[in-house]
């Protein structure tokens, strides 16, 4: 199973000058964990590949489930057990309703904070700036995003220029993200910065 590793530090390739305060490594102990434990691990998993090919712009980055899951079994003591506020369309927003949102939150925001302090989320590295094709053919500014120009333009020319030619990718993928690049006002639609990293 894996387990997130807070501020600690082994290993000749990992090196601090503040004792590894906001550090976080993942580390693979197929012993760690009770079995109740790795079958939920487990079931999270077969979820989120479910939830992912059935549309993955709902689908949340993979790791955050599992540090969640370890996060709050560490942080035991926090009671998260109040019931979510959920208020129709012709109910009032109260005072007591927005309390109880607000203490849920709270509470849930401390249960997931780390040991050290920080709260270790998942940055997806390069994929963060690399997300998948969306399914109209166009990119997103993030792994989650919406089809935008600056994703678009910036993820087709990248590909153009890594070899890609114009009709190659899975299902015609480049011949999918031009057209949406046309169909959305072409790369002039793209913000002043994202210009800036065309030109160079």
């Amino acid at each position: 199973m894996w387990k997130l590793k807070i501020a600690e530090g082994k290993g000749p390739y990992l090196f601090s000058t503040n004792n590894y305060v906001g550090r976080q490594i993942w580390e693979f102990d197929p012993e760690a964990g009770t079995p109740e434990e790795r079958e939920a691990v487990e079931q999270a998993r077969q979820e989120y590949r479910d939830n992912f090919k059935k549309d993955r712009t709902r689908a949340p980055p993979c790791a955050d489930l599992l540090t969640r899951m370890q996060l709050k079994k560490e942080n035991k003591d926090i009671d998260l057990s109040t019931p979510a506020v959920r208020l129709g369309e012709t109910e009032d927003v109260n005072y007591e309703a927005v309390t109880t949102a607000l203490r849920k939150a709270i509470r849930l925001n401390c249960a997931i904070q780390s040991s050290d302090g920080h709260w270790p989320a998942e940055n997806s590295g390069p994929v963060f700036f690399t997300p998948p094709l969306n399914d109209d053919g166009g990119w997103g500014f993030y792994i989650e995003g919406h089809s935008a120009m600056i994703g678009s333009a910036l993820s087709y020319v990248a590909l153009r220029l890594l070899g890609e030619g114009p009709d190659d990718g899975e299902n015609g993928g480049m011949t999918k993200a031009r057209k949406w690049i046309l169909d959305n006002g072409g790369a002039t639609g793209i913000p002043s910065w994202g210009k800036t990293y065309l030109s160079v």
